[in-house]
Parts: C-alpha cells; structure tokens; sequence
C-alpha cells in the first residue's frame, strides 16, 4: 500500500488541492515541495493555513482533488474594481502596493511571492465586503525595492482618490520601509480632511498566524472613522484582538519578526481599533476629526540627493567626506546630540568634526537625529555638543527619528536651497514628526 501510496505523491505536484490518508487519518491541503533535507516526508498546507509534515511510509492513499491553477504574474491588472454591498454612495479606496499582506505561497519553492490583487485581498477576508471599497493595484513591489520615486506615485494616488470622493484611503503596503513612506505622504499630503492609512502584515495571508485580516480589517474601520491624516496602523500586541493607529511621522519599525512590531515613538498611538467588534477608540489628543484639514494639497517635490549616515565608533573622516556628493545629509549620531570631535585630544580618538564643517561650508545642510530612537536631541548639555551648534549643524531641540528627518530633508530641500531656510523649516514642527513636549507615556 506504501508503494502505491508513493506512486501517487509523485503524480501530484505541489499547488495540487490532495488528500491525504494515513489509515483513519485524513488530512485535506494543498500539497507543498518537499521539505529540505525531508524527503522520506510530504507537506501540506491545510486550510486553516498551517503547514504539516507527514511521514511518507504512513500514507496509505492520497488523492488529487483539484490541480493546481498556479501561475505568476509579475505585474497587477491596472484596472479598478468596486467591491461592497453597503447602499450608500460612500467609499473608501484600497490601493495596493505591494509587500507581505500581498504575498502568495509559490507552491513550487515554498516561498512567497507579491501577487495578489486587492479585489483578491478583498474577497478572502469576508469581514471587508460589508466596506463600500474601490480596489486598485498601483504596482506589486518588496518593501526593499521602494524608493521616494514610488512614494511620489502613491502620494499622487492618494491625492486623486480624495478628490474623486473617497472617504478614506488604505495601502496595502510592505512593513519594511512602511514608516519612511507614511513620513513622505505626512508631508506631500498636507490639509487633509480624511485619513490616509497604511497597512500591511508581517506574516503572509495564507499562513496560519497572518495578521493581514486584523490589520486590514482595522484599516478599513479606521478609513471611514471620525479620523483625518496620514497613518499607520498594524497589530497592537502579539496576539489577535486590536490594532493601534500610529501618527505617520513619528511611527518606527521596531521587530524584525513580531506582529507587534511597529510602534509610535516619543508619543502616544492616535487610536485603538478593535476589529471583532468595530469600535474605533481615539487615544492621542492630538488625533484630528474627519474634517479638520483647511484644504487637502499635494505637493510632490522631493529633493532625492540626500544621505543618511549613521555614525558608529572609530568612523573616519573620509565616510563623512564622501557625502559631498549629496545635496543634504543626516547624520544618525549619539544619545541627546552627540558625534565623535575629540576636544580632549585623545590619541586614540578620531574627530569627524573638520569633515562635518566642510560639509556644511560647501552649502550642504547637516541634520542631526539621534540612533536612541526615543527622546530629544539637546545640544547644549554638554561642551562637545556645542561645537556642533557653532558649527551649524541642524536639529536642536527636534525629537525626529532618522528615517523621518531624512524623509523631511527630501522634502524642504524640494522647496528651499538657503541653509537658514532649510534650518528653519527642519527645526519646525509640519507634519506632527516634532513633539511640542515630550510625554514620558509616550516611551
């Protein structure tokens, strides 16, 4: 019977809907390649999303109920879809991305790939159809891959879905860079009336533990809540149960794996969302009702020729030199504003000072953010901070993380080339990346 078993698991292809019998067991999944290293073993991934190993000797029949219909589309059908069944002419857009929250299994690797579209997306988790959604795919890439040329795209999508009557705007988006680009779209999309949320997931939809439902789930609640401005919004805890709403200016990644892993930084999450039960609960005061914008904008420009550079110890001169060639530079130094100057003239330390100050007396601005992630830079603590002040480096007193100051950068070098404008408007709270105070509740 095992040898008849055997036959059939080498007619059966991976993506195949089998099943699978093991004397009174009976197992229904889709069949997966083989594990590596595993090849006395079969995997399939059964319904519910889990995968499961079974030793091959132990089965005893195993059918094909249906053939896989697995093909890859490297691109996303350009056209949108309404999906919905609420009455009323409302609707929120769902635009997509990219990234996780999109992935499918590819059955022949084991990996996955971005390709589903977001009436697919729609479609799989039932709780959304009660949502009046247009669904538009704007281009199917890995958080990796984006650059601020896509973030020009997506806040341009955004801008025409407001325009044309959308209560709110959701993308599906990969987690990976998500806070440097609801950075972006906090300062490209100014004076706005609705929100504009992005979401994704840590874990593919099709796996057993995906928080893809919660998390778009939440989006979509939030999309057509008492809420206006730019967000992010994922999991609050490791478990299933609510999702939090973050200010898109002064949210980070902060877990490489966890469905937790974003948090807000140096403030208090904007909202609650609880998805079982819908309830949309405002945390933050500084959270702005549907409305409150004087009148949505969108402007895109963007200066691209800006670096981030994180300093380390025992970094030379010459990494700091090598940054002339960019129009702006922010520099990722220590605790409350600190980067290696040396004024006690150690023999073992090296100043990178002179460099900075060359930076700054060809015309390019340097910006300080602190790697501490939490807390806000002051210069005038200590006498080696001072030197950093005289010297005209930028962003005293600004509690900004890395990615948005370099975001922002882009951004004010788009409009401003003098250094005292360009440290005017760095030093000025625009989109919510400044705290006017700093909240110990907010660590």
């Amino acid at each position: 019977m095992a040898k008849k078993a055997n036959r059939q698991a080498k007619k059966a292809e991976p993506g195949d809907l089998v099943r699978v019998e093991c004397g009174n067991e009976k197992h229904i999944g889709v069949l997966l390649p083989r594990p590596e290293g595993k090849q006395t073993h079969i995997a399939i991934k059964l319904g519910a999303g889990y995968n499961i190993g079974i030793l091959e000797k132990r089965v005893t029949k195993m059918d094909v109920i249906e053939k896989s219909s697995y093909g890859v589309s490297s691109t996303l059908e350009a056209e949108e879809e309404k999906i919905g069944s609420k009455a009323d002419g409302n609707f929120m857009s769902l635009l997509s991305c990219g990234g996780t929250i999109v992935n499918k299994i590819d059955y022949r690797t084991g990996a996955v790939y971005p390709s589903t579209s977001p009436k697919e997306l729609v479609h799989r988790f039932p709780a959304l159809e009660k949502f009046n959604i247009r669904a538009k795919p704007l281009f199917s890439v890995a958080s990796e891959d984006m650059s601020p040329s896509h973030w020009v795209e997506i806040a341009k999508a955004a801008s025409s879905e407001i325009k044309h009557g959308a209560q709110g705007v959701v993308l599906a988006h990969g987690t990976d860079i998500m806070h440097y680009t609801s950075a972006a779209l906090s300062f490209m999309l100014q004076g706005l009336k609705c929100p504009v949320i992005l979401t994704g997931s840590q874990r593919s939809s099709d796996s057993g533990s995906s928080d893809a439902k919660d998390n778009l789930h939440s989006s979509a609640i939030a999309a057509v809540s008492d809420a206006s401005g730019v967000f992010i919004c994922m999991h609050e805890g490791s478990s299933d149960g609510s999702c939090l709403l973050h200010f898109g200016a002064k949210v980070r990644k902060m877990h490489t794996s966890r469905r937790d892993a974003f948090r807000s930084i140096s403030c208090l999450p904007a909202a609650r969302i609880f998805p079982s039960t819908e309830k949309f609960e405002p945390i933050s005061p500084l959270l702005q009702p549907r409305g409150a914008g004087t009148a949505h904008t969108l402007d895109t420009r963007m200066n691209q020729n800006v670096a981030l550079q994180y300093i380390y110890p025992g970094i030379k001169p010459e990494a700091i030199n090598a940054l002339s060639k960019y129009d702006g530079v922010v520099l990722a130094g220590f605790g409350l504003g600190h980067i290696p100057v040396n004024l006690s003239g150690s023999p073992l330390s090296i100043s990178i000072l002179p460099a900075a100050k060359a930076l700054i007396s060809s015309g390019i601005p340097v910006v300080f953010a602190s790697q501490a992630i939490y807390g806000r830079v002051d210069m005038m603590v200590y006498t080696n901070q001072r030197v950093l002040l005289d010297a005209g480096i930028i962003g005293h007193l600004c509690d900004m993380t890395p990615e948005t100051a370099y975001v922002k950068l882009m951004w004010v070098l788009g409009r401003e080339k003098r250094m005292e404008s360009v440290r005017a408007l760095m030093e000025k709270n625009i989109a919510g990346e400044i705290s006017a105070r700093s909240e110990f509740a907010g660590y």
